[in-house]
């Protein structure tokens, strides 16, 4: 609803212009925000006050001037000053019973935009290390990524989900002498075990794996064990293979699907490590200092240069990671997003820096990154630290063979990226409004439940009638529902273009409890047909904007609880 008002006031704007304000330029910025108390209508815009100084004018005279010029709209009923100069809009019944049947009519696809103009985005989430299971810290990584995608998808990009693994490096080597060492016999804190070895109990299940010469197929690649210990190239492919099929099993576990699985180790037998070196020294902006080499990173605003190339000949992590994102423009992604732990915000500036640095058409701020911040769980109203598996951090897979897939998805999107979230399993397994997901999935089963109940009693939902007599809808409830319903296609344009999914989740909480204050009020199947059909079609509208919600956060809509 916020669209057609907005393009009727910038229409309005533009044809006052030569008169009123012939040399200022009419904001880019929305024109409109709901109003937070409804005695100010229900939308409020400070264009006049905007435009007053510029254009020489009283804000309260430009306002009424503007009012004065709006054309007759369906949309409005009335329009008033407030103020210093804002404009008040009071939209007509008729504009909420019309927006109610564009959700019908829409379905599914209500909501969405394009924002994106079909363009190709990528985003890149989890990217979690094959070196043991997933954490909890890799699953609200795992949700904020595949909401950011469904979100963006939503909004009219073309997106493709993607996972970079780090499988080189000192982590992988240590994971291989860690398999090694399990595999001839040794256990954490008994001689010979590696200084810097992992010592969850998975390290001996891809042991044993291996030593059984149990086979393991990634992305179509087949490997298999041995009974050899003293392999550790063969250990080492092996135990990256085997863990990535089981982080693999955890993601599908959790609804999340990607559509390119990107490895660091191809950025060295694909040469392009060792391209963007070369051309970062042709461009001119590296030099050598005691026997490394160096990239002047503070020309493209980073706090101090930064080493490439370290005295022992070996890159330092932030060259693959320019190297990667280049490779990422090369592929056509028009917005890269990167969903990375808030430790990791330092190497922000020196990718951006070494990619600008490349001089290649690649546009400043490039990629985008969304920061998080970790999980703490809570259990008896005590920290739970310890996996019955890895050892030292609860995994996601035991998280939801615990809650659930559908309330650890929601609550590890439930709030905004970079706060502090705590996740209590028992709020998560409780049936009750104080749990925000069964709160919302139960507004949904209880509308499915009034439909059956309907059926049961002999009658049918007459959607046409409906539509006649949505003005029967004069109930408080009723008007408030309506309300929340309309502010959904704005939810979901702002949170993709902010990159804030918790947004959606939030909203959901609210729709929800606006249908629950109106089922507890009121009756919908009564005797008058008008008036059943009309409850009926706003009853049928919150459903579907329900089930629109739950996708974007990949989460059920059930019908019965």
């Amino acid at each position: 609803m916020k669209q057609p008002l907005e393009d009727l006031l910038r229409s309005t704007l533009k044809h006052l212009a030569g008169e009123l304000f012939p040399k200022t330029a009419l904001p880019a910025t929305p024109l409109l925000e709901r109003s937070r108390d409804p005695a100010h209508g229900d939308f409020a815009s400070h264009v006049a006050l905007t435009l007053a100084r510029p254009a020489g004018k009283n804000p309260r005279a430009l306002a009424q001037a503007i009012i004065a010029a709006l054309p007759k709209s369906e949309l409005i009923a009335k329009v008033e000053i407030a103020g210093p100069g804002f404009i008040n809009f009071f939209l007509s019944a008729s504009a909420y019973h019309a927006e109610l049947q564009r959700i019908l009519q829409a379905g599914a696809a209500y909501g969405h935009n394009q924002l994106g103009e079909g363009r190709a985005v990528g985003v890149e989430f989890v990217s979690a290390n094959p070196t043991g299971p997933l954490h909890v810290g890799h699953g609200r990584n795992a949700a904020l990524g595949d909401c950011l995608g469904r979100l963006l998808q939503a909004a009219g990009w073309k997106v493709t989900r993607e996972f970079y693994y780090n499988d080189a490096g000192a982590q992988i080597h240590n994971l291989a002498i860690s398999v090694q060492a399990r595999a001839r016999g040794l256990a954490p804190g008994s001689k010979g075990w590696p200084e810097d070895g992992y010592r969850g109990d998975y390290i001996a299940d891809v042991a044993h794996a291996y030593l059984a010469g149990e086979s393991v197929s990634v992305e179509g690649h087949t490997l298999r064990g041995a009974k050899d210990p003293d392999d550790l190239d063969a250990i080492r492919a092996f135990a990256v293979a085997w863990l990535r099929r089981e982080q693999d099993l955890d993601l599908q576990a959790f609804d999340v699907h990607f559509d390119v699985y990107f490895l660091e180790s191809s950025l060295y037998t694909g040469g392009q490590v060792d391209a963007t070196v070369r051309e970062l020294i042709a461009h001119g902006h590296t030099y050598e200092q005691d026997g490394a080499l160096w990239l002047r990173s503070t020309e493209f605003g980073d706090d101090k240069d930064r080493v490439m190339r370290k005295s022992d000949g070996s890159y330092t992590y932030f060259v693959p990671d320019v190297a990667y994102h280049r490779s990422k423009w090369q592929r056509g992604y028009q917005k890269a997003i990167t969903v990375l732990g808030s430790d990791h915000h330092g190497s922000l500036t020196r990718v951006r820096a070494g990619l600008q640095a490349l001089d290649c058409g690649i546009p400043a701020g490039y990629p985008d990154y969304m920061l998080y911040q970790m999980v703490t769980v809570m259990r008896g109203g005590q920290e739970v630290k310890i996996s019955k598996r890895a050892g030292d951090y609860v995994t996601l897979r035991e998280l939801i063979d615990e809650v659930g897939r559908d309330a650890t998805r929601y609550f590890l999107v439930a709030r905004k990226g970079d706060s502090q979230l705590t996740f209590d399993i028992d709020l998560a397994r409780s049936r009750s409004n104080e749990n925000p997901v069964y709160y919302i999935q139960y507004a949904h089963a209880r509308i499915a439940s009034v439909f059956r109940q309907l059926a049961e009693k002999g009658l049918h939902w007459d959607a046409q009638n409906g539509a006649r007599h949505l003005a029967r809808l004069g109930e408080k409830h009723e008007q408030a529902l309506m309300v929340s319903l309309s502010r959904f296609p704005e939810l979901v344009e702002t949170a993709a273009r902010n990159l804030e999914p918790h947004l959606i989740a939030q909203y959901l909480r609210e729709l929800a409890n606006d249908f629950h204050t109106y089922y507890d009020a009121h009756t919908f199947i009564v005797e008058d047909a008008a008036l059943r059909d009309a409850r009926l079609t706003l009853v049928a509208a919150t459903r579907q904007v329900l089930q629109n919600g739950l996708a974007l956060l990949g989460v059920s809509a059930p019908e019965s609880m």
